[in-house]
């Protein structure tokens, strides 16, 4: 199959990926441009299996896009960077090289913002989350590996924030969701288009006077210190971590720091910190589309003592103990979604920590149901 006209076939993919409703699409050399949907890979049927020129063409198409990152991507092997696809949304368009030839792997960022019900959240939980993003300050944490997303929830955050009246300041490396002025103001700056890098963004960004930042992702020291200092200093801030669960997310935070002053950081983080949200994508019920499922910890008195005392691996009784204050275990979550519907059984048993006690737990939701 002969390609006449290259960009009009590399935005033909984007529309094709828009339309199925695919979370990304991937151009790689060797294979069709494939879609992945609800979690699983799928070839576009009919198209041809892509050639290093044509890779090639695809990242020189996207790569005008980021002019900042040019010489990274041609010198450095790729880079990571927003592309607008108008009324349609948004995609994060990744591009490296593999064996000598360019891939590209883009996800897309749609246009609407979900809502607090339409990601997942249970709807006794859903007050007790406003509440907590209507605090003036503090530390939330977002936490989940690649794909489960995280982008998601914080913009479904932020878009809440928006209708009180905050100036709420995002720091991403790219921008996804563009958020438009509410009740609040936002400003979003992106980390090698508007400044260097997170750490400059957070204590230069302090200068505009925000009351809410969004750090859109905890990666280095020099990015944990100024997140705990704007946290400490007055601020709502809300971070990303890519880990699984909330004791490893306190333990990940706190060895970012060098061990002479870790038991200071332990402190000021205990101080800080909110809750912590971390979650994973399920294939919802009717197989189509994907619900999130979360274990949250609220930061109770007791969790805060825990972190000081260094007494992470209690934590999980912690959050078990804490559900009058809307902390809950990812097993929990997971067996509600199944009661109301959400998910179906084997899907909670594929992705319980505890597939026994989650088994438990479902038969005597049940029994105490029908008493």
């Amino acid at each position: 199959m002969k390609i006449e006209n290259v960009e009009e076939y590399f935005n033909k993919l984007l529309m094709e990926c828009v339309r199925r409703k695919a979370s990304d699409l991937h151009l790689t050399v060797g294979r069709p441009p494939t879609l992945r949907i609800d979690g699983k890979l799928y070839p576009i049927e009919g198209e041809p299996v892509l050639t290093p020129e044509m890779t090639e063409k695809f990242k020189d198409i996207a790569a005008r896009h980021a002019k900042h990152l040019r010489a990274q991507i041609n010198d450095g092997g790729g880079g990571d960077f927003g592309l607008d696809f108008g009324e349609h949304g948004r995609f994060r368009v990744a591009i490296y090289k593999q064996k000598g030839f360019f891939g590209l792997a883009l996800r897309l960022i749609p246009k609407h913002i979900m809502s607090f019900e339409e990601i997942g959240f249970l709807p006794h939980l859903i007050p007790k989350i406003k509440a907590l993003l209507d605090r003036p300050h503090g530390l939330i944490l977002v936490t989940g590996p690649t794909g489960s997303g995280k982008s998601t929830t914080q913009a479904c955050f932020i878009d809440y924030i928006l209708n009180s009246p905050r100036h709420v300041l995002t720091i991403e490396d790219p921008i996804e969701f563009v958020h438009d002025h509410k009740a609040g103001i936002i400003t979003q700056r992106e980390v090698g288009v508007d400044v260097s890098s997170f750490r400059e963004a957070i204590m230069k960004g302090l200068r505009s006077n925000p009351n809410v930042i969004l750090v859109g992702e905890i990666r280095d020291l020099a990015t944990a210190e100024a997140t705990v200092w704007a946290a400490e200093s007055g601020h709502l801030v809300i971070g990303t971590l890519h880990t699984t669960n909330a004791t490893e997310t306190v333990t990940r935070f706190i060895d970012i720091f060098p061990p002479e002053i870790r038991d200071q950081i332990r402190i000021q983080f205990s101080i800080s910190l909110l809750a912590v949200f971390s979650q994973r994508l399920l294939l919802r019920a009717e197989g189509k589309g994907r619900i999130a499922c979360f274990e949250i910890m609220m930061a109770t008195p007791a969790v805060r003592n825990l972190i000081r005392e260094k007494k992470i691996e209690h934590l999980p009784s912690a959050i078990q103990t804490a559900s009058a204050e809307g902390s809950i275990t990812f097993d929990a979550y997971l067996a509600e979604l199944y009661k109301m519907g959400k998910i179906t059984y084997e899907t909670a048993m594929q992705n319980a920590f505890d597939p026994k006690a989650l088994r438990e737990l479902i038969e005597y939701s049940g029994r105490r149901h029908r008493s």
